[in-house]
């Protein structure tokens, strides 16, 4: 899916195609946000002023590219995982048996479609987390981009929850929706919090306000 050019993802993004959809482009949006804490990092490193600290935002860099990676990965797992949903939901339902089938297909596919968005999450709250660290660490010449970058973690993890929650709505699996729905307001309460902590930060450090 990110083979393709920006410009395609996006084409892609705002046609009639069922993938890919907000769940791809929230990991996208995930990715890109850490991606502006590395940035950060590598533009650290090196630097005399910033030596006492170099060897934690190398593993800061480290961390942070495989979320990276792992957000790459989701935005194609969550189109492999929204497409048989979404035939599913094209699927006859004129006799009992066809209701049947239909009924247990979307079953199915409902499992995958709602936990690669909660991965999403996951990975973002991890994301948020990381950009905590190199907010403090990072160089002040670059610091906005840890801003942008946490601004963009947390509008993905939120992205992702809805995403989530479109799916978990329907999911007749009462215990999985229980856990998954758990888990899912546990990271959005928490770590919405901390990113907007990290903002308010970055912007102290710009401007110097108290």
């Amino acid at each position: 899916m990110l083979n393709a050019s920006a410009k395609d993802f996006l084409a892609s993004l705002a046609s009639k195609e069922p993938v890919p959809g907000g769940g791809g482009a929230s990991a996208y949006v995930g990715a890109l946000g850490m991606a502006l804490g590395l940035m950060v990092g590598n533009l650290t490193v090196g630097k005399k002023k910033y030596q006492h600290v170099e060897a934690d935002v190398y593993e800061l860099i480290s961390k942070g590219q495989k979320i990276i990676e792992r957000l790459e990965e989701l935005v194609r797992e969550d189109a492999e995982a929204f497409y048989p949903l979404s035939q599913a939901y094209g699927m006859p339902k004129n006799t009992p048996e066809e209701q049947k089938l239909k009924e247990e297909t979307m079953q199915k596919a409902l499992v995958k479609a709602t936990l690669v968005p909660l991965e999403i999450a996951r990975c973002c709250a991890q994301g948020i987390a990381l950009q905590e660290e190199m907010a403090e660490k990072g160089s002040m010449l670059v610091i906005s981009d840890v801003g942008v970058g946490v601004a963009f973690l947390k509008a993905a993890l939120e992205s992702a929850k809805l995403n989530v929650l479109i799916n978990t709505k329907i999911l007749k699996d009462e215990n999985l929706r229980t856990k998954v729905e758990t888990e899912l307001e546990e990271l959005v309460q928490e770590f919405t919090v901390r990113a907007d902590r990290v903002f308010s930060l970055v912007e102290k450090k710009i401007t110097g306000g108290e």
